[in-house]
């Protein structure tokens, strides 16, 4: 097996460096929300942050390997990043990516700060509860974006694709398999909720409902982002969870504010 046609080299190492970058700039955000705990570990802070993205870096770097492993067997894309690559015109509709990206990215987004309004109806509230500067909440953004994106979708959704398939072996292609992919959306879309719950954790007590909520709103990002990514592209997934997070982390604090 030549270990040059494994993946693609420079898009590894391109969205490797750009995981790498968003774990650098979520720091402020993380250091904001769960400072406190972190000051109680027996270690400086600076060494608990010097490990923390050293970890998270060979993490990415492993499930980066797999997710661009996996998907180039499924036929999952990374089109934009791939013909900028490969220098070569594709048929690829760059501005309507982007365009439908940040507008479902955006819908997410407000459907999210809407459902958690009925939560605070219910008793929920968690607006207000760490105060984040917005130029943290923009920050991590990217991580959202870039570093969540690689995670839940190139390597978490693309796996269960891949693994669902070995199972079941449906006839022709996999990504045109509906049952696959959705039991496979919705799988990434709730361990995105479990994921964000340690977060949820460090600003009140877990209850059911509390529960309950994390799994809802982070879910409805999580079936969006996973179905641009199946029929758009890894990098439509990216740009719409970016959107979303703007409109969660940098204006919604901005019309807080007022």
């Amino acid at each position: 097996m030549n270990i040059k046609t494994l993946i693609n080299w420079k898009l590894y190492f391109l969205l490797l460096a750009a995981s790498v970058i968003s774990i650098f700039a979520v720091m402020p955000y993380v250091l904001t929300i769960q400072g406190e705990v972190l000051k109680t570990l027996p270690m400086s802070l600076t060494l608990v942050v010097l490990i923390s993205v050293i970890q998270s870096a060979v993490l990415f770097a492993i499930l980066l390997f797999i997710g661009l492993r996996l998907s180039k067997k499924l036929g999952l894309q990374i089109p934009i990043l791939e013909s900028y690559i490969a220098k070569k015109r594709v048929d690829v509709n760059v501005k309507s990516i982007i365009k439908i990206s940040v507008l479902l990215g955006v819908l997410s987004g407000i459907a999210i700060v809407l459902f958690d309004f009925f939560f605070t109806k219910l008793g929920v509230n968690l607006m207000g509860q760490a105060p984040v500067p917005v130029w943290q909440g923009f920050l991590a953004s990217f991580y959202g974006g870039i570093s969540e994106e690689i995670v839940m979708r190139l390597f978490f959704m693309t796996f269960v694709v891949w693994l669902v398939s070995k199972l079941i072996r449906p006839k022709g292609k996999v990504v045109e398999n509906n049952l696959v992919m959705w039991s496979a959306i919705i799988l990434a879309a709730l361990l995105f909720g479990i994921g964000h719950l340690p977060v949820t954790s460090a600003l009140t007590t877990l209850t059911p409902l509390v529960i309950f909520r994390a799994l809802l709103l982070n879910g409805i990002g999580g079936v969006v982002f996973g179905w641009l990514y199946w029929k758009k592209g890894l990098e439509s997934a990216m740009i719409a969870h970016f959107s979303a997070d703007i409109i969660l982390h940098v204006l919604l604090p901005l019309i807080l504010l007022f």
